[in-house]
């Protein structure tokens, strides 16, 4: 029966009645263009699939509070403005892991040690060894590091979640860091 709707037929019985069958009706005749799209700007198939799920799971509540007067053109801007949301959030949270994996090889670093980042690549490059030379520590050291600097949590979280005492977790990360620092130190060349 909603099959032989038309689009506005469906969002109207959306609309007065919250009827979850006419937007199920809806996406059976544009899931292939909600994919398409979500295909086009993330480019990876499972997050597409995942982004149309969530496109589905909110439109309900975006269709009741909207006028729409053409659903195909309306579905269209939602679902590109879903994707670079998307985009914009998972750029952002790239940007904010590297600061963060600065912020560390600073501090383990020091004062005393001045990093000479030349240009992006060698800042990447730098991040990357980083992540690298953490992969080399102790998997207590490295697990409390990473709890620590890129978690955010406090000793005592990291005590909680690890099974570790608050002494132990303080160990590691001095300990991993001082690791970090002979590992950042012999690849500059400084011995």
């Amino acid at each position: 029966m909603y099959g032989r709707l038309t689009d506005d037929e469906l969002v109207k019985k959306i609309r007065l009645f919250n009827d979850r069958y006419a937007i199920e009706a809806l996406f059976e005749r544009y899931v292939h263009l909600i994919f398409g799209i979500c295909l086009k700007y993330l480019k990876d198939t499972e997050l597409s699939k995942d982004a149309v799920m969530e496109i589905f799971d909110t439109s309900l509540n975006k269709i009741s509070g909207t006028e729409i007067s053409n659903f195909k053109g309306w579905i269209y801007t939602v679902t590109k403005n879903h994707c670079l949301m998307k985009l914009r959030k998972n750029s952002s949270s790239r940007r904010h892991q590297e600061e963060i994996m600065q912020n560390l090889k600073e501090e383990i670093m020091e004062s005393d040690i001045r990093l000479n980042l030349i240009n992006e690549e060698d800042h990447n490059a730098d991040t990357d060894y980083l992540s690298s030379a953490m992969t080399k520590l102790k998997k207590e050291q490295e697990e409390c590091i990473r709890m620590m600097y890129l978690e955010n949590k406090s000793y005592k979280e990291i005590a909680d979640l690890t099974g570790y005492s608050l002494k132990q977790v303080k160990s590691y990360i001095q300990n991993g860091k001082r690791n970090l620092k002979i590992l950042i130190m012999n690849s500059n060349g400084r011995k």
